[in-house]
């Protein structure tokens, strides 16, 4: 390709600088996907102001991942409520020979761009490590909101700056995101077969209940098919299906939240009575519009600026490794629920478990959700 179609081609990078102007980092992507077996490796490159060349100022970046539970305001004496997940860091300035490598393309095209005085940088999140995933925060809440994000953070040390302590006039902080997806092998169509018997009378209700498929992307459709054989002396009045997303906040000790991301209350066919059958197919379709009030629902990271959607399920990797490396784990199931007429007979009840996950991304430089303010084109 020449200079002029490459030219014409553009990458796609974002930038960041420092509020004093002396330093600049460089990605070409904020999103980075666990693929199972690796996660996208993370490369870009730091310019630095020829003033800070001259006198030896030492550059590090850094790759931090963190857990945080409670709300920053709340961080007082010298007390933090986060846990470190993982903490990398890579000297840019003055150059480790020991730590060179070829250059990727983004990085070939960034140096010929900016020159001498731009370094490349590396990271490799582990696999199977925590994904971002995010707690949504109640109306008038600041600060981040409690879950797990990823930072690359840019700082000079030297004259009085130090790598714990760095000066916030010099530092680049830029929020990058963790995702997975799950790949294309699905599960066992999810079954569920319930018979409940009744006290002091005779027959059986009878719920059998399945989903077309084990995997949704999202904003697919969730087909959930129901059948109902009342050889009881009860009437079933009505049905109520739900979506619901459990989220395991793995700290400490682990607590679970349940939610309904959504759900259907249907008379349709109902009542269903002694001798009856129902056999019919409910739609729904969890998404985060339909949640904008709920705090505390598990989110997939956000970026500023920038929309989001529900938390992707987790997958247990058979590694062995230990939740509270996860930091969040999330799950989601169907819930149907027969309600009986007489009160006192209760109501039957049936769960499916699903995976809820993000399709096989387009292998290109730049993820499909970008905000737009921060893209240079090179």
């Amino acid at each position: 390709m020449s200079d002029l179609d490459d030219r014409k081609a553009g990458t796609r990078v974002f930038k960041k600088t420092s509020p004093n102007g002396k330093v600049t980092t460089y990605l070409g992507k904020r999103d980075f996907l666990d693929r199972g077996t690796f996660v996208d490796p993370i490369d870009g490159m730091v310019l630095i102001d020829e003033e800070y060349i001259k006198q030896g100022r030492k550059v590090i970046v850094q790759l931090n991942a963190a857990f945080r539970y409670g709300r920053e305001d709340l961080d007082v004496l010298g007390l933090t409520f986060r846990k470190d997940l993982i903490k990398q860091s890579f000297q840019v300035y003055p150059q480790d020979s020991a730590l060179e490598r070829p250059l990727t393309r983004l990085q070939e095209r960034l140096k010929k761009k900016l020159g001498d005085n731009a370094f490349p940088f590396w990271f490799e999140i582990p696999p199977h490590s925590a994904s971002s995933v995010t707690l949504q925060p109640a109306q008038g809440d600041t600060g981040k909101p409690c879950g797990v994000d990823y930072e690359l953070r840019t700082i000079v040390t030297g004259e009085g700056a130090c790598v714990e302590r760095p000066r916030k006039y010099s530092t680049v902080k830029l929020a990058i995101r963790k995702l997975t997806y799950s790949p294309a092998v699905e599960g066992p169509q999810p079954m569920v077969d319930v018979t409940k018997e009744f006290l002091m009378s005779p027959g059986l209700l009878h719920l059998e209940a399945s989903l077309d498929k084990e995997m949704y992307y999202h904003g697919e459709k969730i087909a959930v098919n129901v059948h109902i054989q009342n050889n009881s002396n009860r009437t079933v009045k009505k049905i109520k299906v739900s979506v619901v997303q459990t989220a395991e906040i793995c700290i400490f000790t682990t607590a679970a939240y349940s939610c309904d991301v959504d759900k259907i209350e249907s008379s349709e066919g109902f009542p269903v009575g002694p001798g009856g059958t129902l056999s019919k197919i409910y739609y729904l379709c969890p998404l985060l519009a339909k949640n904008k009030e709920k705090r505390g629902l598990a989110l997939n990271g956000q970026l500023k600026h920038e929309d989001t959607n529900l938390a992707s399920s987790t997958t247990l990797s058979a590694t062995g490794c230990t939740k509270d490396v996860l930091g969040i784990l999330v799950s989601y199931r169907v819930k149907i629920r027969l309600l009986i007429a007489n009160a006192l007979s209760g109501e039957i009840t049936a769960e499916l478990p699903f995976t809820l996950t993000h399709p096989k991304p387009f292998e290109e430089d730049s993820p499909p959700m970008e905000p737009k303010r921060r893209v240079r084109n090179y």
